[in-house]
């Protein structure tokens, strides 16, 4: 018989232990290059939230005062906006407006994007082009056209108008956002749900709209700031008090020869509060949402 010589194991050294990604990230990161990111960020947070910060101040600090900490605390400001001046009103036809824009904006876009992005048909590219154009438009120049049309079918001095003309002018945009996004979806998971026995709309319903949760945010949040915002079609399209919105009722606080910079401040914290709420709470969605919807078909 043979022997078989069998080798004691030989001790190998362990392998090098392998950075964490968070050591990796310290590492990599010099205090120089901190310091680099961080100041010019500290000076842009400070300089933007400045304004707000006197903007504030002005609206809750007594008439007179020079205090850069109110002190005091008086909500007489806010009073006058809102009773006075009648701030009430213009809230609420804000709100209608930039609900009514949001939900028309949001539907349409979701029907025309998804056309744009599962059907082919001539003029395709063109339509595209056209709605990509369009931006570089002024909302300036489209008052005279605008007026003539809502005059002649009745829809001056009305919230209806005000709404037709938003969402005519925010809904390309979100057109383009919208079919980029569907873009993105397999179409595969449809084919599969209509083999199933679903019709197109049911698949639809079923297996793209909750993908569509943040182009959704995105585009509808946009579309509710851009009205909430506007002021020139307010402006112009609106001539009696009971329809103004926020914006146009802002300029009701500058007088001709004297201006209330405390009630300017309160209208400005009033218009301001349900912008800032609606970004608070939609935007984890609105970076995903705009990032897939820019992406080229």
């Amino acid at each position: 018989m043979t022997e078989t010589l069998i080798r004691p194991p030989v001790d190998t050294p362990p392998p090098p232990r392998q950075p964490t990604k968070r050591r990796r990230r310290a590492v990599a990161e010099e205090p120089g290059k901190r310091w680099l990111i961080h100041v010019p960020l500290v000076l842009y947070l400070l300089f933007t939230l400045i304004p707000f910060y006197w903007m504030l101040v002005f609206a809750v600090r007594p008439t007179g005062s020079t205090q850069l900490v109110p002190w005091p605390v008086t909500f007489e400001h806010f009073d006058t906006v809102w009773n006075d001046i009648g701030f009430g009103i213009f809230f609420y036809n804000s709100v209608v407006m930039g609900l009514g824009v949001l939900v028309f904006v949001t539907v349409l876009s979701v029907m025309g994007g998804y056309a744009l992005a599962r059907f082919k048909f001539r003029g395709q590219r063109l339509f595209l082009l056209a709605m990509l154009c369009s931006q570089f438009i002024p909302g300036a120049m489209m008052l005279i056209p605008l007026f003539v049309i809502f005059k002649g079918m009745g829809l001056l001095n009305t919230l209806t108008g005000l709404i037709v003309a938003e969402v005519a002018f925010q809904l390309p945009l979100s057109l383009i956002l919208m079919s980029g996004f569907i873009r993105n979806i397999s179409v595969e998971l449809e084919e599969a749900a209509m083999v199933d026995g679903c019709s197109r709309l049911r698949a639809f319903f079923a297996v793209v709209l909750p993908q569509l949760k943040p182009a959704l945010v995105a585009v509808g949040s946009f579309a509710f700031i851009g009205a909430w915002n506007n002021f020139l079609f307010a402006l112009m399209f609106a001539t009696r008090q009971d329809k103004f919105t926020l914006p146009v009722g802002l300029s009701y606080a500058l007088g001709e020869f004297n201006t209330d910079f405390g009630a300017l401040a309160a209208g400005g914290v009033v218009a301001a509060v349900p912008v800032v709420l609606v970004f608070a709470v939609v935007q984890r969605f609105l970076v995903q949402g705009l990032s897939a919807g820019a992406v080229k078909g």
